[in-house]
Parts: C-alpha cells; structure tokens; sequence
C-alpha cells in the first residue's frame, strides 16, 4: 500500500477520457487538492473555469471494464477559512409563484468556516440567523469513472458513472462502488463542501476549496450499473436522471439486483424492500436529479 499526494495544474470540468495524472494500485491511497465549484483554489486564486473542476484522472491499475472500482472516503477538510452559498433557494422546489420572493438572485453569500471548532456561520447574517451556527460536515459533491464509449460528461451533471451527485452522504467513512467502463477506470473527484442540506435546494452547499483523501480497491468482474455504497447505515445504491421517479426507478432496480446477488430473488427482495426500504432525496438541482436507495444494515440478507 502506498499513499500518494496530487496538486495538479490543470482540472478538466468534464469525467472522460484523458492522460492519466497517477498511476496508483489497488490498496493505495491519495490526498488530492481539490478546486471548489467555482474553480478557486485554498488562496482564494481562480485556478479554473466552472463547473466543479476536477481532480484527476487517476489510473487504477488492472482496473478494466466490467469490474468496479471502490473508493473509501477517508478524509475530507476544508482547506481555507471561508467558503460561499447561493443567495437563494433554486426555483424549482418551491410553487411558481413564490420563485420571486423566495429564490433572489444575487452575489454568492459568504461563510466563514472555523477548522478548529469544526463550525461555519454567516460572514453578514440576515436577521434572525445571527446566531446560526452549523457544524462542519464535508462531503464530496462530484467524482466519479469515466463512462463508456469515449464520452466526456459535464461536470454539471451525473450518470452511471458517478459525477456531480452531491449527496451530504458521501462524507468520511462512507465506500462507494463504481462502474468500471474503460481501463483503468480514470477516476476523478473534487467539488468539496463543508456542509449541505439533503436535496442541494439552494444549489449548493457551502462550497470550499478542500483535501480529500480516498484509499481505492478493486472487484474484478463485478459488472454493477450504477454506484453502490456502505457505510454505517448500511447498503446504497444511487440512480441519476430526471425526473425523480426515474432516478428512483435506477436506484431500486441497481438495489433489487444487489439483492439478489445475496440470494433474494425478485420477489423476496420486493417483500423486503416494501418494508425497510429507506429512500433520500440527494440532489434536485443538477440536469440530473439523484436518489439513493438504502437498506439498514440489520435487514440484509444473511
């Protein structure tokens, strides 16, 4: 096992093809610099163009289409002091006629992020949130593969292959699993936030500049179809698209099949999941919407 340290000069804001930044095994480790959605870097110093420039490629050796490469979030920390917010909520969660009055445009609003108390507040709080203050809880808003065929797919937008999901789920602890489609997989992530809301409804979280450390490994033949995860709550499976019931529909079929790859077969696994499923609204304002399909960990099979 090896741990390996990426602080590129260039960041693709596209998952495809691309010549590898690292070469790295099953079993190694990386701490990556990552921009924020904006493409500012910890100085605060536009190192790119929006959206959500990534980190990477990686190339993960004997990593080839069919098999799926999982990625261990083991560390995500703000790399600066401040980070930024949307004024407003994105107009397509509330009724039409209150988009006016409820989702403002306007300049990016400040957060100042304190590492050491692990919190973030209001640089200029409007009244009644002068005493907000929130604990940290970063979380990777996009990475992913590459997709199949040679496609290069915006870092706008999500798919098969993972990219810009941004689930507050996808924090420290957490593994996720995703689809192999090209050799070598060329894995990329960036887009940190400090903290977020289920859902992304503002369109974003507060969005910083961060270090991401991620330690990879390798099932070989494991042909998935969309990105399967576990941590402490137990299994996931995430679907992208939209509308949300197709995002969902991707989500519980990759759940029914994950199933019965431990021995349910359809019905079984209908009869379980009608009962113990438990579903999140992660995203509901990228092209593609996200939603994750969880069963606890005390109700899986065996």
């Amino acid at each position: 096992m090896t741990h390996h340290r990426l602080d590129p000069d260039h960041f693709p804001n596209a998952l495809g093809p691309g010549a590898p930044l690292l070469r790295l095994r099953p079993g190694d480790s990386l701490t990556a610099a990552t921009l924020d959605a904006r493409g500012l870097d910890a100085a605060g110093i536009e190192r790119a163009a929006r959206p959500n420039p990534m980190t990477g490629p990686v190339w993960v050796e004997g990593a080839a289409p069919g098999d799926a490469l999982g990625v261990t979030i083991d560390a995500i920390v703000p790399a600066r002091d401040w980070g930024w917010t949307r004024p407003g909520l994105t107009a397509n969660v509330v009724e039409p006629d209150a988009v006016p009055r409820l989702a403002p445009g306007g300049d990016p609003v400040r957060w100042i992020i304190d590492r050491a108390a692990g919190t973030t507040r209001l640089e200029a709080p409007p009244p009644g949130l002068d005493r907000l203050v929130l604990p940290l809880a970063p979380m990777i808003g996009c990475f992913g593969v590459a997709p199949a065929g040679g496609e290069a797919i915006s870092t706008a937008t999500s798919g098969r292959h993972g990219g810009n999901m941004d689930w507050r789920g996808f924090a420290a602890g957490c593994t996720v699993w995703f689809p192999v489609a090209v050799p070598g997989a060329l894995f990329f992530l960036g887009d940190g936030h400090a903290v977020q809301g289920d859902g992304e409804i503002a369109g974003t979280g507060v969005e910083t500049a961060c270090e991401m450390t991620v330690t990879f490994s390798l099932r070989q033949g494991w042909a998935i179809g969309w990105p399967r995860g576990e941590d402490a709550r137990g299994r996931f499976t995430v679907g992208n698209a939209r509308p949300l019931d197709g995002a969902l529909q991707h989500a519980t079929t990759e759940m029914v099949d994950w199933l019965g790859e431990a021995g349910l077969d359809p019905t079984a696994a209908g009869l379980l999941l009608g009962q113990v499923v438990r579903y999140e609204i992660a995203n509901v304002y990228n092209p593609a919407y996200s939603v994750v399909c969880r069963v606890p960990p005390e109700w899986w099979p065996g």
